[in-house]
């Protein structure tokens, strides 16, 4: 089997479970970090010809990352793509032993790790919360429904508070965003920081996460419980 993938997710789910599968990745593929394979450009802007040239069995591709247009040119040049649409943790669990398997790679143990870790989670306080959730500066850009990063943070007691808007990356003003107990700031895809966000939302608790254990579905949904848990209990200690 040769497999390409066009979501970071996905590449690191593939390459841990079976090394050897991958051909292709893009830029953007950052995990595993000794990951030797060809670089078939972005998310948004796949090489076509690139990827036609590797002659993957299967391309893996993901219905928010990765633009109609560019799975259509891949279809039309003959090769099999596999589209995942995950909004949730169990979603996650359930596309990823579904892509593994169509791979090849049958059911990993970390799957079932993730499946697990996942199970009865506490929340990170006595009460639930409610938070914004940033993901990009300039213009200012949040989570809003069906997210992954959204079920997630719901499962550990905290409620996003756009999870309402009819789009699932809205624009906000960081002023009008309304009651809020937590501002919640991830370091990918916008690389959040101390000195950089936290400003704007003068008098609020502010969390920093670790970007990948709160969007990225795979390996890292072992520890993302543990993680996130720390980290968003550390902003309102």
């Amino acid at each position: 089997m040769r497999v390409v993938s066009l979501v970071p997710s996905l590449t690191e789910s593939v390459a841990v479970s079976a090394p050897g599968l991958l051909v292709g990745a893009t830029d953007w593929c950052t995990h595993p970090p000794d990951l030797d394979v060809v670089r078939v450009r972005g998310t948004k802007n796949p090489d076509v010809s690139a990827i036609v040239a590797l002659e993957p069995d299967l391309v893996l591709a993901n219905a928010e990352e990765n633009r109609p247009a560019d799975l259509d040119a891949l279809r039309d040049e003959g090769l099999t793509v596999h589209v995942t649409d995950i909004r949730t943790v169990d979603g996650a669990l359930e596309s990823l032993a579904e892509v593994l398997v169509r791979c090849g790679a049958g059911r990993p143990a970390w799957l079932d790790a993730a499946a697990r870790a996942w199970q009865d989670v506490e929340p990170v306080a006595p009460r639930r919360l409610r938070a914004v959730v940033p993901v990009w500066r300039r213009p200012w850009m949040a989570l809003g429904r069906d997210t992954f990063a959204g079920d997630v943070l719901a499962r550990l007691g905290v409620d996003n508070v756009l999870a309402s808007s009819p789009e699932r990356y809205p624009r906000f003003s960081p002023d009008a965003v309304g009651p809020v107990d937590l501002v919640v700031l991830p370091d990918e895809p916008y690389p959040f920081g101390p000195d950089d966000g936290p400003e704007v939302f003068s008098g609020l608790p502010v969390a920093f996460v670790d970007g990948r254990m709160l969007t990225w579905y795979g390996p890292s949904m072992v520890q993302a419980p543990g993680v996130l848990t720390a980290q968003l209990r550390a902003a309102l200690a």
